[in-house]
């Protein structure tokens, strides 16, 4: 990917990502005032498994699906990405029909046993029928980045995003204000709706595209095993990352209650953390996460040309401008904590949180360059390693501080694990790069680059 092409597709899925997050985030703090505190604290939990599904659903092919075709791109064999993204979207299918078979029928034990909150359990059956659309989804996004041509995957996801919000405001406007299991169903199934238009939109976009720029295919021998090389690594250090994450979430309201809270106070205080200020802390962080995704096939394609003095050039200017980008929002969102969380959610605790967790923001946001970064240069098995430690650290801690601390312990949380996941993750980086060739003619004695 050329360096202005670069600099456009950014530009381009910045701009989309600030306009989708705006409207997420306005729309977010329309639904607080509608369902309440203990609604979103809810919504919340179900989020966190379906998280956990959508994570087995995907199973690293979002991914596998950007190197595999910036692969063959950069070896110069075009022919070769049909075959590819054929391999992907059965990959996708099968993983998206696995996950979805297995929420619907454990929904019943997960909300009521798992969550604790039996409210939970018909919201938990609707998001399984989200899980194929996920992963097929996920797998043509990953094609689209490897191409660096983005803007119908990015009007589909706004499309998405907009019939999400008002097929909500339809179904909430027949659920009964005080009744948290059926906002949270309402919320859920316009969700669900807008996942398949989302899924018709985009596989229409891959054909169009495809029968365009690839219309000759090649058999593609390799690339089944190439695939799994990939994926299933990932996919297996995902589950594990995503499976701490989840307990790691659902111990904090029955970390709350130890605490001496209620159920609903409990879900309240989650909610506020998770609902309101973690969302609009990471609002601005769609730049850098646009960035990031890009840097997967830019880095990529130049791994294989096997060029390590530009691979060391371009992640040094990219580290530089990511700091000064998180260092200025982190000072900003300190600054103006307060007035923010008035504007938007009408509520002054949130701004309290807002301005405890605004000095985290650095870290948290150079981590995600460095992602894409070790992404990029096919280090993801130990970018997914490293998370797997971050969220073990973080399951131990909020099971041993939120019962004695309660909400002042999860903070101590947040910033102990974001901390750690940043030296790990950095460390391997600067490892990475000095392990790469110095030029291109170096390379050639060189043994090949890890491919995961």
């Amino acid at each position: 990917m050329e360096k202005k092409q670069l600099l456009r597709n950014t530009a381009l899925l910045t701009g989309s990502s600030l306009l989708m997050n705006l409207i997420a985030m306005l729309f977010q703090a329309w639904l607080v005032g509608r369902i309440g505190a203990v609604g979103i604290g809810l919504y919340q939990l179900v989020l966190s498994v379906t998280a956990l599904a959508a994570t087995f659903a995907i199973s690293g092919i979002r991914f596998a699906s950007t190197r595999l075709v910036a692969e063959e791109l950069g070896a110069g064999q075009n022919a070769g990405v049909p075959a590819a993204m054929r391999r992907c979207l059965i990959y996708a299918a099968f993983f998206g029909l696995a996950a979805a078979a297995i929420l619907r029928f454990c929904a019943a034990p997960l909300g009521g046993g798992w969550l604790g909150d039996g409210r939970s359990v018909t919201s938990l059956s609707l998001s399984a029928f989200s899980m194929p659309c996920v992963s097929l989804c996920a797998a043509i996004s990953g094609y689209f980045t490897a191409c660096g041509r983005l803007i119908r995957p990015m009007l589909i996801h706004l499309s998405e995003l907009l019939l999400g919000i008002v097929f909500s405001l339809w179904f909430l406007h027949g659920a009964p204000p005080g009744d948290v299991e059926r906002c949270c169903e309402a919320v859920v199934s316009a969700r669900l709706l807008a996942d398949l238009a989302a899924l018709l939109l985009m596989f229409l976009a891959y054909e169009a595209d495809r029968a365009r720029y690839f219309p000759l295919a090649a058999a593609g021998r390799g690339q089944t095993q190439r695939l799994l090389k990939i994926a299933l690594p990932l996919a297996s250090s995902a589950y594990a990352r995503s499976g701490l994450r989840t307990a790691q979430q659902l111990l904090i309201p029955r970390g709350l209650r130890a605490c001496g809270q209620s159920a609903d106070a409990a879900l309240a205080g989650y909610g506020l953390i998770h609902g309101m200020a973690l969302p609009l802390l990471l609002f601005p962080s769609c730049l850098l996460a646009a960035a990031a995704e890009l840097i997967v096939p830019a880095l990529t394609q130049v791994q294989v040309r096997q060029d390590g003095q530009r691979i060391r050039r371009a992640v040094r200017l990219f580290l530089r401008w990511s700091l000064l980008y998180a260092l200025a929002t982190g000072l900003l969102l300190f600054l103006l904590a307060q007035p923010l969380a008035r504007v938007v959610y009408h509520n002054a605790e949130a701004g309290a949180y807002i301005r405890l967790l605004a000095p985290l923001l650095p870290v948290m946001y150079l981590d995600m360059s460095v992602d894409g970064c070790l992404k990029g240069l096919g280090q993801q098995v130990w970018s997914m390693g490293i998370n797997i430690i971050d969220a073990l650290c973080g399951l131990l801690l909020v099971w041993l501080l939120l019962p004695r601390y309660g909400l002042a312990g999860y903070l101590w949380v947040l910033y102990i694990t974001e901390s750690l996941n940043f030296l790990l993750s950095i460390w391997r980086l600067l490892t990475a790069l000095r392990s790469a060739p110095e030029t291109a003619a170096q390379s050639l004695s060189a043994q090949p680059a890890q491919t995961a």
